[in-house]
């Protein structure tokens, strides 16, 4: 990207991340969406309409409202003529929302732009088998009494089972829990390993939380009954390895993935305000950071881990913004589960993985874990899967003025065999 005009995050926000079906069931993605749409506007100080547009990303569309970028902007309140865009990458379509409105405003599209996510885990429907949608779509080609009457003698009870959204991956018939616990396995990541981590991460967001940071950011959110939710839910302040021990895996008898080294269903939205430098000057906003280079990579998962993704990526993006891996002063990995996290950082310290995979001489780098998930990440705070590229720009903008540093990598894994990884640097 232009470093002399760079696309920078004026502001943003998210909501509390909330463990599935527990204080947000009853706010839909829409709602989540329009709050921190609101928010990112109103702490901005931007005329919404200097707004030319809004990408949204989502894992899990509402069949009633599948433009959620849209229904979110109409919850919001802001201007009915802003063109609104809802895009599907898994767990990177957030981050991939802020690549897009960022190549936009590159190309002179547009000037200002919000990109984000949201997920409602809590409001997916369940659905009927394509033998129900069939009758039912049958009975409606109906003309006569006779006719409807004839056709609902046929009507059978099975026919109203309901069937559970697929989680598994088509082509390989696993879920991304049975394929993570397949790739600590591969890459020799111990049970031991992986609670020890998930009670750090832990640990690092409660501090994080005690201390303010969050709050900087979060912003809080009534519900129907009347409450006010102002913080993550599903931090586990008082977790210890000892407890994690005593779960059982969830995915293999002997696996190692259990639910509590792994992130939670959660429910949430984040958004981010993006324009170039010059623009915020004109407009006299201070930016918290800017965006310095995006790379995305996709693997064939019957011959890679689903979730090694952004390890083919990291090479590229460094290359992109003009940096080696020493460079970087935090690195912001995304926790779907311990066991990938520590995955792929093998495979990042891997000499041998690298020339085998990337052709390179030299492994990507160590992993300073003192610069890793330095707040926490989405297995304490959770991961509701269209927010949390977005949740994740912004916590590590954040951490870089905090902390002053200058440069952080963002990694995302995605299922698909997907991912994506950027490089922000603080302003």
């Amino acid at each position: 990207m232009n470093t002399a005009d760079r696309i920078v995050v004026v502001n943003g926000t998210r909501t509390p991340f909330t463990r599935a079906r527990t204080v947000f069931k009853k706010l839909p993605a829409s709602t989540l969406g329009g709050a921190v749409l609101r928010e990112t506007v109103a702490r901005s100080e931007v005329d919404p309409s200097l707004i030319d547009e809004i990408y949204f990303g989502i894992v899990s569309a509402p069949a009633d409202g599948p433009n959620v970028s849209r229904e979110a902007l109409f919850d919001a309140g802001l201007p009915s003529t802003i063109p609104c865009t809802t895009l599907n990458r898994y767990c990177a379509s957030a981050a991939e929302a802020a690549a897009g409105i960022a190549a936009k405003i590159m190309a002179g599209q547009i000037e200002i732009g919000i990109a984000g996510g949201v997920e409602s885990i809590s409001s997916i429907r369940a659905l009927f088998s394509q033998d129900a949608t069939d009758f039912f779509q049958d009975f409606g080609k109906a003309k006569t009494p006779a006719q409807k009457l004839s056709h609902l003698s046929k009507f059978k009870p099975a026919l109203m089972t309901p069937h559970a959204p697929g989680i598994n991956e088509p082509t390989t018939g696993l879920s991304m829990g049975q394929s993570g616990d397949l790739m600590a396995r591969q890459f020799k990541v111990s049970r031991e390993e992986q609670d020890r981590y998930a009670v750090d991460s832990h640990r690092k967001a409660h501090e994080a939380w005690e201390r303010g940071f969050y709050k900087t950011h979060v912003i809080p959110v009534g519900t129907p009954d009347g409450k006010v939710v102002d913080k993550d839910t599903d931090i586990r302040s008082d977790t210890s390895v000892e407890k994690l021990a005593s779960l059982r895996p969830v995915f293999y008898k002997d696996g190692t993935i259990t639910a509590g080294n792994a992130s939670p269903l959660t429910d949430g939205a984040a958004a981010v305000l993006l324009m170039r430098e010059s623009k915020a000057r004109e407009l006299g906003l201070k930016p918290l950071g800017a965006i310095r280079s995006v790379a995305a990579s996709a693997v064939d998962i019957l011959k890679e881990p689903l979730l090694i993704g952004p390890a083919f990526a990291i090479p590229r993006v460094l290359k992109k913004a003009g940096i080696t891996w020493n460079d970087l002063d935090l690195i912001e990995m995304h926790e779907a589960f311990a066991g990938q996290v520590l995955a792929t950082i093998r495979a990042i310290e891997s000499k041998e993985w690298a020339k085998e995979k990337l052709g390179m001489d030299q492994a990507i780098g160590m992993v300073d874990r003192a610069k890793l998930n330095v707040n926490g990440g989405s297995i304490p705070l959770g991961h509701p899967f269209g927010a949390t590229g977005a949740r994740m720009i912004l916590q590590t903008l954040h951490e870089l003025r905090d902390m002053k540093k200058n440069l952080g990598l963002i990694s995302i894994c995605a299922a698909g065999g997907m991912g994506m990884v950027l490089v922000v640097e603080a302003i």
